[in-house]
């Protein structure tokens, strides 16, 4: 087994494993929650984001000298942590079966696809352009190593693109399986923890070009075990994004008591 095999297929895996875990979470919730036919605009998405990597990483290549661009990436990964939040947010907020009878009696399917069509499809683009001009600069840059494209490398491609459809296949067929509620807590929970994960290694883009500084973290080698920015600026901006997120939460679901509440006042009175 060559080197250029073992190399392009870890780095297809590792790259393409998130994004194919956000798409297969949104999927399922689409299917579960009677949307099914939405998931058309999410693969559209993710395809399109295909596209759009090639073509990111042909314009890197020519105007850029093959560089790669920290803030740019940066900016990238922030759009797709602050479309994980909003979806993470409304499903979270859906998930309560009283919550969701209303909402389903007052706006149906048609109100379903406003609220979550234009973040499914957006989230679905980010979420694959993030990894996908990634993938594409650290294979270009494989095959200058490497001596070319061999055909080690095609086949180790080959061979990641296999493993990631059957992982995406029997993760579809296991959240289709989901009764609805967990459904939805499971992919809020799993998306905003991305989001979260996502901060950080945009703060960490920001800090190595200088724009924020970096204060290491006394013990971290736990930290950067598990994937994450082991800076104090890093930890405290999602601390805060943690906070304004269960505040949010907690007023969003202090207001929707309170309606029902009143909705069930006025009924009695009538």
């Amino acid at each position: 087994m060559s080197s250029a095999f073992v190399q392009a297929a870890v780095i297809l895996l590792r790259e393409g494993l998130e994004a194919m875990l956000v798409i297969a979470a949104l999927a399922g919730y689409l299917t579960k929650a009677g949307a099914g036919h939405r998931i058309k605009a999410l693969y559209g998405g993710a395809l399109v984001a295909v596209g759009a990597s090639f073509i990111a990483a042909w314009l890197f290549a020519v105007l850029n000298s093959g560089d790669h661009s920290d803030v740019l990436e940066g900016i990238i990964i922030l759009l797709a942590a602050a479309l994980m939040l909003y979806v993470s947010g409304w499903l979270m907020v859906k998930q309560d079966p009283r919550g969701w009878q209303d909402y389903l009696a007052h706006k149906a399917d048609q109100a379903l696809s406003q609220d979550t069509i234009w973040a499914v499809g957006a989230l679905a683009f980010f979420a694959v352009f993030r990894e996908g001009a990634e993938t594409v600069l650290f294979i270009n840059a494989l095959a200058k190593t490497e001596g070319g494209w061999s055909a080690g490398l095609f086949a180790g491609l080959a061979a990641a693109a296999a493993a990631l459809a059957v992982l995406f296949y029997f993760i579809n067929l296991i959240a289709r399986k989901l009764p609805l509620r967990p459904l939805f807590i499971v992919t809020s929970a799993f998306l905003f923890v991305m989001a979260v994960k996502f901060i950080g290694e945009a703060v960490q883009e920001f800090q190595e070009q200088a724009i924020i500084t970096v204060t290491e973290v006394k013990g971290s080698a736990f930290l950067t075990a598990i994937g994450l920015n082991p800076t104090l600026e890093a930890l405290s901006i999602q601390l805060l994004v943690i906070l304004f997120a269960l505040a949010t939460y907690s007023v969003v679901r202090r207001n929707n008591r309170l309606m029902r509440e009143d909705k069930a006042a006025m009924r009695a009175a009538e």
